[in-house]
């Protein structure tokens, strides 16, 4: 090893890799949402107080060291520094956790509080020749600058390459000023030597080693802030998933949001075949009461009427299809197979009857305008898939039992009944453990409209 010991080709183009990393790591930091920038925020507060806290245990860490480790000296005959600037380190970290106990520490104090830390530990590291009364090239053989690693690991918790980096670069630049200081302090005797051995048996000053210490600094350092770089864009990309999949579920029912988030690729023309039971709600004689009162009065109600009806139909299973107005459509055993499909849509049918009662009640204690709500069931095979076009897709259900809900949906108003049920699928529900809770009215042969043959129904309500 040669104090003369060229820098390798990648250590000179440090200032441009720094550079990128920072520029990668603000970009990263540029895309995250400002809801999730905000937690992120929080969470590197609680992170500036775990930092704090390792940082009082490394003081005292270095105070037990000092005190259990033995003199070579007479401690009244010699200046001794170390109390002192552990003193000062322990100020200065005591000052700062409390301070992110406080309140929220800017980049600033972040920036500043980096560098303190690396000036109280080579000043530290800089007194031991003092303390031990010898040449200033002794204080280059301590082990302690080994802690500067740990410091720069620390800067790693907030996932954040800017200061993983601050931190590398001043514990470098330290380190190079103590070595420039041991060089400049004694130029009749800077007790510079190219022999290893000397280098290891005395207080001479081998170049080379000293520059290889630096570069591990910044290799360490290097690798740290590109993994974290790395990560981040993971952690952006992970936290935009699964924003995006908390997005989705608030305009598909949970079951569609998941599978478009698992799916590696969703195209058209791609379609599950499958028994289900579909749910036609609507608001009789809504179109006629939307003409007659404010347009803020008609949007109300049917938020009312959606948040009334919605939670039901989940909480037996079903799924919304989609919103049509004043109408909803939901299936039971569609987005994801189940052997209830018919029973679960025929109880969510009698709850929602009677949810829909009592909001109606509710409506008209307010003095607020008010309409029945009608259902209808029918059952089936039918494919779920996603149809549309490249750009614009929906993931919906075709097949008869969806056209013979929608269409006796609508019978209810000619037989002045709520909710209405397919003969088929009340038979269907029954084998799969539904009950009804009240009597029901059978009509074989009912001629619905637009159906062209006739169908047996089951009143339920």
């Amino acid at each position: 090893m040669s104090d003369l010991t060229p820098l390798p080709h990648s250590v000179e183009r440090w200032p441009g890799l720094m550079g990128q990393l920072l520029v990668a790591d603000t970009t990263t930091r540029g895309r995250l949402p400002e809801r999730v920038r905000r937690q992120v925020t929080r969470q590197q507060d609680a992170t500036e107080r775990l930092v704090g806290w390792v940082q009082l245990a490394v003081v005292a860490v270095f105070g037990a060291l000092y005190w259990l480790s033995p003199k070579t000296f007479e401690a009244h005959d010699t200046f001794q520094p170390v109390p002192y600037a552990l003193a000062a380190y322990l100020g200065f970290t005591l000052i700062r956790l409390a301070a992110s106990y406080r309140t929220h520490l800017g980049d600033w104090f972040l920036y500043l509080s980096i560098v303190i830390d690396m000036a109280l530990l080579f000043v530290l590291i800089w007194s031991f020749h003092l303390q031990y009364e010898q040449p200033a090239s002794f204080y280059l053989k301590s082990p302690t600058l080994l802690y500067v690693f740990i410091f720069i690991a620390l800067r790693a918790l907030r996932f954040e390459a800017r200061f993983v980096l601050t931190a590398g670069l001043a514990a470098a630049a330290g380190w190079a000023v103590l070595v420039i200081y041991v060089v400049t302090v004694n130029p009749e005797d800077p007790m510079i030597t190219r022999n290893y051995v000397t280098y290891l048996t005395s207080n001479a000053v081998l170049l080379g080693a000293e520059f290889d210490k630096i570069i591990s600094i910044l290799t360490v350092t290097g690798i740290l802030a590109l993994a974290i770089v790395r990560a981040r864009k993971l952690l952006v990309s992970s936290v935009a998933e699964s924003t995006a999949a908390n997005d989705l579920s608030r305009f598909f029912s949970p079951e569609v949001a998941d599978r478009i988030v698992q799916s590696e690729e969703i195209g058209v023309g791609a379609g599950e075949s499958r028994d289900a039971a579909i749910l036609n709600l609507d608001l009789r004689g809504f179109t006629p009461l939307a003409q007659q009162v404010a347009p803020d009065a008609v949007m109300r109600l049917l938020a009312d009427y959606q948040a009334e009806m919605v939670p039901i139909v989940r909480k037996h299973g079903g799924s919304i299809d989609k919103f049509l107005g004043d109408g909803i459509m939901a299936t039971f055993g569609a987005s994801a197979s189940t052997d209830s499909y018919a029973a679960d849509a025929l109880r969510a049918v009698e709850e929602i009857m009677v949810a829909a009662r009592a909001w109606q009640a509710r409506l008209a204690a307010g003095g607020r305008p008010c309409v029945p709500v009608n259902a209808a069931v029918a059952c089936g095979r039918v494919v779920f898939g996603a149809v549309g076009e490249t750009d614009r897709l929906e993931y919906t259900v075709i097949g008869e039992a969806v056209n013979l809900s929608a269409k006796l949906e609508k019978h209810n108003a000619a037989l002045g009944s709520r909710a209405l049920v397919t003969r088929h699928a009340y038979d269907t529900a029954c084998q799969q453990g539904y009950r009804p809770a009240a009597p029901i009215q059978e009509l074989p042969g009912a001629r619905i409209e637009g159906v062209g043959q006739p169908v047996d129904v089951v009143r339920l309500a």
